[in-house]
């Protein structure tokens, strides 16, 4: 393995067999027997097989933040515990150049009984580091954490926001060559998660790898320059994280369709700054929504609906064609309509989903709905909390200065 490689997966498969897990030893003894004595049909074996990983391969550089992305039940996890050594691949093989630390499950490695003093000792102990480590390195995994006051309290009464903060503050002091971070951190909140990227940049300029795996698209796509998208335990994208991310949110908004006209329906939407199509933006940046509209029968009049939620699903925006003083359109079959909604990106950083409808205002009714139409993630470099960014400037700021005492302040 070349020096700068830390990570190398080829060709790495997962199989598993359903109904594999005993209850009682009563089951499980009959069941090594008889694999054993090869009693195993291979028409039944190959009937409750389930592939969870199929011939994936990815190298990773020191110093590379790379990121996996996914819907739920993808491969994610299961390609997190075949490079820590929990699981074993099926086919194909990984090697690991160097020390690996992981938080892949909130509350491995700890012991419920346990305080948090003691877990720390531990939780560090598993991930390789020595007792005079633990000793040297105590006080700022306590600190990181911000759990100082709960320290000599038993874990089994933290919260899980709890554990994830104790969890990764051991994880990201073990002085890692590669860093493993899970979906876990989505239940710490946002003030912790922030310090947790801002520790993971740390690591990675101090030279380690670090895999990141989350929801948190937003946070990939700051992080991670490259990702890969998993889907049913495949590689379906692989490279610069706006282009796999671009994928993966292509692939969303397909399955956010709920037509309600046989005949109308949304064909495409499209997202750019000027004339280049993307996925992250700058918080007060001009962007352009691009909706095009195709009918294969007569049509109702309709109006295009533009609307926007934050990462809550909760609505910040609304308009439409018509509130902004255009008429209703109507197609007829083979016929295509277009339009352009032109906004300016005043919005603090986070993730925001578009929505389009076409929707007829007089009747009050849904033609078709398009849910996420397009996902984008806005950057901003002021510290702004919430959903709008009126881009804030301080115009004055005087030093401090002595009132006068006279009589006729005194008087009042």
């Amino acid at each position: 393995m070349a020096t700068d490689i830390v990570l190398r997966v080829e060709n790495v498969s997962k199989r598993f067999a359903r109904g594999e897990m005993h209850d009682s030893l009563r089951d499980f003894i009959p069941s090594v027997f008889a694999k054993i004595a090869g009693r195993s049909r291979a028409s039944a074996t190959a009937k409750n097989e389930f592939w969870a990983l199929r011939d994936v391969s990815f190298e990773l550089n020191r110093g590379e933040a790379f990121g996996i992305i996914g819907a739920n039940g993808a491969g994610k996890s299961t390609i997190l515990k075949l490079i820590t050594g929990i699981m074993r691949p099926t086919t194909g093989t990984i090697e690991v150049n160097g020390r690996l630390s992981a938080l892949i499950e909130v509350g491995a490695g700890f012991h419920p009984d346990l305080t948090g003093r003691e877990n720390i000792y531990l939780n560090g102990t598993i991930l390789g580091m020595t007792r005079a480590e633990i000793d040297r390195k105590f006080d700022a995994i306590v600190e990181f954490s911000g759990l100082a006051d709960f320290i000599d309290t038993p874990v089994k009464r933290y919260s899980t926001g709890m554990y994830a903060r104790l969890g990764f503050s051991v994880a990201a002091h073990v002085d890692p060559d590669i860093l493993i971070v899970d979906e876990v951190l989505s239940v710490g909140d946002i003030v912790f998660q922030n310090r947790c990227i801002e520790k993971m940049n740390s690591i990675i300029r101090g030279g380690a790898t670090v895999i990141f795996v989350s929801h948190n698209l937003r946070a990939i796509a700051e992080l991670c320059p490259r990702s890969i998208l998993l889907e049913h335990g495949q590689i379906a994208s692989a490279g610069p994280s706006q282009e796999v991310l671009k994928a993966y949110l292509e692939s969303s908004s397909a399955q956010g369709r709920r037509s309600l006209s046989s005949h109308l329906f949304i064909a495409s939407t499209k997202i750019r700054s000027a004339h280049l199509e993307n996925v992250a933006f700058d918080s007060g940046e001009k962007i352009w929504l691009d909706v095009g509209v195709e009918c294969t029968g007569e049509s109702e009049p309709f109006s295009v609906v533009l609307f926007v939620n934050d990462d809550r699903q909760y609505q910040v925006f609304h308009t439409s064609t018509e509130y902004l003083g255009y008429p209703a359109v109507s197609l007829k079959a083979g016929e295509r309509f277009s339009c352009t909604f032109e906004l300016d990106l005043n919005l603090a950083g986070g993730t925001f989903y578009f929505g389009v409808l076409l929707y007829r205002f007089n009747v009050e009714k849904t033609l078709d709905r398009l849910f996420p139409a397009v996902t984008i993630f806005v950057n901003t470099l002021a510290e702004v909390r919430g959903v709008l960014n009126p881009h804030p400037k301080i115009t004055a700021f005087g030093s401090p200065v002595e009132i006068e005492s006279t009589n006729e302040a005194t008087k009042r």
